[in-house]
């Protein structure tokens, strides 16, 4: 019996999020819905555009974003690895040139692949902003690289991961910005590339114990996980729910988490502006 109290402590102290503390910081978070790669259709508004971000702050919205670096060190918004799904060319996005990039469009579109910088442009200083630092490439470089651009603006954000060196690298050099650990059912992911330990210590939030989040963004279609309910329940932790596409999805969402990431439709109690 001592053996099992032991580790249940142990358990509990290796999931343990960061102090909440820092709750009253996410509060603007909470008071709105947040787009999730700005308010597209991926018809006429592609996904992660400027279009989709201005649609965005017409509708008095908040947005997540993600930002990756191209080959010559520019960063811009972009969700894939590869061009293909959104430009129709297979090549990786971090082994392109910013110029190269501004040879496709989106989606057969005459919109390109925004720098973020412009995208910080158009979205307004209290916009609530979720910025997503994509795996792919040097993603500690791309983490460093925004915190940097992001000292030139005065905006209301925060930052997440699914990379959990990402997330403890904010936390070492940049304590100050509120970080959150993305996380979902990587174990029953067959396409996930990373080795079996390293799913199941993302998807049960094992690595909190290195990098304490503030938050935790879990997959709302995932089912639910003894660790993120624990951190939701017990630890009374921050919880975005990515990403609700129905009523149904925010119906659940709504019982375990303070933020909710939305794309696919409209949540009814919204009247859109176009």
């Amino acid at each position: 019996m001592l053996i099992i109290i032991i580790l249940i402590f142990i358990y509990l102290f290796l999931i343990k999020p960061g102090r909440q503390t820092r709750r009253e910081m996410m509060k603007p978070f909470e008071k709105v819905y947040i787009t999730h790669r700005g308010f597209y259709d991926n018809r006429t508004i592609p996904e992660n555009s400027l279009t989709a971000f201005r649609k965005t702050v017409r509708n008095d919205l908040g947005t997540e974003l993600d930002v990756q670096l191209t080959k010559d060190g520019r960063l811009v918004v972009f969700h894939d690895r590869s061009l293909k799904r959104m430009c129709g060319i297979d090549r990786v996005l971090t082994e392109c040139t910013y110029d190269e990039l501004l040879q496709y469009s989106l989606l057969n579109t005459d919109v390109k692949i925004p720098l973020f910088e412009e995208v910080l442009s158009v979205l307004k200083s209290d916009t609530p902003l979720i910025i997503e630092i994509k795996p792919e490439g040097d993603a500690i470089r791309t983490c460093e690289e925004t915190v940097q651009l992001m000292k030139n603006y005065d905006y209301t954000y925060i930052m997440e991961s699914f990379n959990p060196l990402v997330v403890k690298y904010l936390k070492e050099r940049h304590p100050e910005i509120i970080r959150g650990q993305l996380a979902y059912n990587m174990v029953g992911d067959e396409n996930n590339r990373y080795p079996f330990i390293v799913r199941f210590a993302c998807t049960n939030l094992l690595t909190n114990l290195v990098t304490r989040p503030d938050f935790i963004a879990y997959d709302v279609h995932s089912p639910l996980n003894l660790s993120f309910l624990l951190c939701s329940k017990l630890f009374r932790a921050e919880c975005v729910a990515w990403t609700v596409q129905n009523e149904k999805d925010l119906a659940h969402a709504r019982k375990y988490y303070q933020q909710v990431i939305f794309d696919s439709f409209i949540p009814s109690d919204i009247t859109p502006h176009d």
